[in-house]
């Protein structure tokens, strides 16, 4: 028997929790073209033969304007410090930015190893790849490199083939058939933060939080209380829309998804609520979930 905790990290939308979902072959975290869509360390478990393959995704790695956006970086250095190996999430644009540098410093620090996986290579051709690789061949000493496009599935095999050099001998973390440590509450509420993500424009989804009030299952339904704390009153009038079909929208997407994954019929009942500045107040921070000893 043999293990591995892996760090995904990158910038911003490279597709790190795409690549988790290929990587396990579930829906373990949301998926946004927005940036900033994972907030707290994700984890996904994928058993293969005697391998355990533990994958941690983590937040994208910016400058932070908030206390959230701090909570979230400090995510992402202490997923570093903790694995034994990292998977740098790039995008195929040639050179380095200072995010990335940032990032391959703290991989330095730590010493530790890790794989460079060039996402998104089905939208650049192959002499942009090329540059990329060339770009970060020099910046560190990967142990691999490897051009993916997890959204279409091409090349995540080659990852977990990669991955298996990080594996060390010692009994599995969690059972054979757990695909993510995740507790219900936090599944269901992230759920319902990617259809605000899916359906709301600009700022406002950056600035709402979901919290799972009452969960509560029987052996024929699950219903689930969740409260949508936004920034502004003006926000909630939009997250609710007219004669409420705007969240008549959003709970109907959210409660297909939750059947899907809990695999059973649920009831969902959604509120919004107003709290102002939110993400820059640690106490609402801690109660919305995010550790305050990451603040």
């Amino acid at each position: 028997m043999r293990t591995a905790f892996m760090a995904i990290v990158g910038r911003p939308n490279v597709g790190k929790s795409t690549l988790l979902n290929s990587l396990t072959g579930e829906k373990i975290a949301i998926v946004s073209k927005k940036p900033q869509t994972t907030r707290n360390r994700i984890t996904g478990i994928l058993t293969r033969g005697e391998d355990q393959f533990v994958f941690l995704d983590t937040p994208g790695m910016h400058k932070p304007r908030t206390k959230l956006g701090q909570y979230m970086v400090k995510t992402v250095t202490g997923t570093i410090g903790e694995a034994d190996a990292a998977i740098l999430v790039v995008e195929p644009h040639g050179a380095a930015g200072d995010i990335e540098l940032n990032i391959i410093d703290h991989l330095k620090s730590n010493k530790l190893p890790a794989l460079l996986v060039i996402n998104k290579t089905d939208t650049a051709n192959g002499e942009t790849v090329g540059k990329t690789i060339n770009a970060y061949k020099d910046l560190y000493d990967f142990a691999s490199v490897i051009p993916i496009s997890a959204l279409k599935g091409k090349g995540v095999d080659t990852v977990l083939d990669e991955a298996e050099q990080f594996m060390k001998e010692g009994s599995w973390f969690f059972e054979e058939d757990e695909i993510t440590d995740q507790p219900e509450r936090q599944i269901a509420a992230e759920i319902i933060r990617e259809k605000l993500l899916r359906t709301l424009d600009d700022e406002i989804p950056h600035g709402t939080a979901v919290v799972i009030e009452d969960f509560s299952e029987t052996s024929k339904m699950i219903s689930i209380r969740a409260e949508i704390f936004c920034e502004r009153e003006s926000h909630k009038g939009i997250i609710i829309g007219k004669h409420g079909e705007q969240l008549k929208t959003i709970g109907t997407y959210a409660r297909e998804d939750l059947e899907k994954f809990f695999g059973m019929k649920v009831y969902l009942n959604l509120w919004v609520k107003v709290k102002e500045n939110w993400r820059d107040n640690v106490a609402n921070l801690n109660n919305f979930g995010y550790n305050r000893k990451e603040l």
